[in-house]
């Protein structure tokens, strides 16, 4: 069957988006395409698939699939991208949007960049509680503390966000140690039958985090939008950031500015950015794609968000005031980027400063109101 498609990202988290109004399948066939086009070895490649659905009960409403096929609760960074379609098409300014188990509520804000386009979304409470996962280890709630189930001796906290999450709080982050608590997680149906994202979180500057994911049925991903929610709750909810205190949440792949309430609700705002649509023969019986035609690209779109990126420039560490930074790496979209010893964001391109958060709208849960 040919498909269109729009491919996208948020935070640098990128994905094939489909109008799922358009066509009808079975679960197992959307599963099926994701594998098809999130392949980065085939023609499209991406984080999963989004899928804009008719809602049932919200404005219109979203799924999302792995690569691997598996379906997602959520995906906050495809949210964005899937937010910011569904209202230009109903010309929307807010939107109540259905996810797989909870809902959202989204508002097209003014751009955090000359050119970026940029979607509010409010999401939560968080859920605190291990049978929600399940997280089966003998305990109702895990915040903050070593987990001997793990194969760590770090302290963690899990979050259902609505996705679930193990969020660390780490002096540096390495990279070998977080996939190989992922890679357990992946593969102890026993404890964690639905599996788990674990990210490893650096405090940065007074207010400010780095997060770096291993997602669930991706592996170790530069962006995770629920993982970013998760750990500014998880910050505040340790108390090493404040409630309802902005904060630039920053990792390989860009950053989303957000806010955390008491509650558990979280508030983010973040680029939806589209780069091109086009047309694709799939089967996703044999889960294989070809045959790609591209219709449009969004040229000023990607350089919009390349500018960003090569002119961030990250915090030091809280208890590294002048320490370097890790170095990340980011293969997305055919281009390498990466965060330098000195904090800035290099890669394809000359453009460079540092991007001023003066004038970003201020974030808190709960601010978006009913056009």
């Amino acid at each position: 069957m040919r498909i269109g498609i729009v491919k996208c990202h948020g935070s640098g988290n990128d994905f094939p988006m489909i109008d799922g109004r358009q066509v009808t399948m079975t679960d197992d066939y959307w599963s099926g395409v994701a594998v098809a086009l999130a392949d980065r070895a085939g023609p499209v490649g991406g984080d999963g698939l989004l899928v804009l659905t008719s809602g049932g009960g919200g404005d219109f409403g979203m799924r999302m699939w792995n690569p691997d096929g598996s379906e997602a609760e959520t995906c906050l960074n495809g949210l964005r991208c899937v937010a910011r379609w569904g209202m230009e098409q109903h010309a929307f300014l807010t939107a109540d949007v259905k996810l797989k188990t909870s809902s959202a509520r989204v508002a097209r804000v003014d751009d955090l960049a000359p050119g970026v386009a940029t979607i509010r979304e409010e999401v939560g409470p968080a859920d605190l509680q291990l049978s929600y996962w399940p997280m089966n280890i003998g305990q109702d709630e895990l915040v903050d503390e070593v987990c001997d189930r793990l194969p760590s001796t770090r302290a963690f906290t899990a979050i259902g966000m609505p996705n679930p999450h193990l969020v660390a709080f780490v002096d540096r982050i390495d990279d070998a140690e977080l996939e190989a608590i992922g890679r357990f997680c992946e593969g102890r149906p026993r404890v964690l039958p639905n599996r788990a994202n674990v990210s490893f979180v650096e405090l940065r500057g007074t207010s400010d985090l780095f997060v770096r994911t291993f997602e669930r049925g991706v592996g170790l991903t530069n962006s995770c939008g629920s993982a970013m929610a998760a750990a500014a709750y998880a910050a505040c909810l340790t108390g090493r950031r404040a409630y309802d205190a902005p904060m630039t949440v920053y990792n390989a792949g860009g950053l989303v500015r957000a806010t955390a309430d008491g509650g558990g609700d979280v508030a983010i705002e973040g680029n939806a950015t589209f780069e091109w649509r086009g047309e694709i023969e799939v089967d996703p019986a044999r889960e294989t794609a070809r045959d790609l035609e591209i219709i449009e690209r969004y040229e000023d779109e990607v350089a919009a968000w390349d500018a960003v990126v090569e002119g961030m420039v990250v915090p030091p560490r809280s208890d590294m005031p002048d320490g370097p930074l890790s170095t990340a790496t980011s293969q997305q979209a055919g281009k390498s980027s990466y965060l330098s010893p000195e904090g800035e964001r290099g890669g394809r391109g000359g453009r460079g400063g540092k991007i001023s958060w003066d004038g970003f709208s201020a974030v808190t849960p709960g601010s978006i109101g009913k056009e």
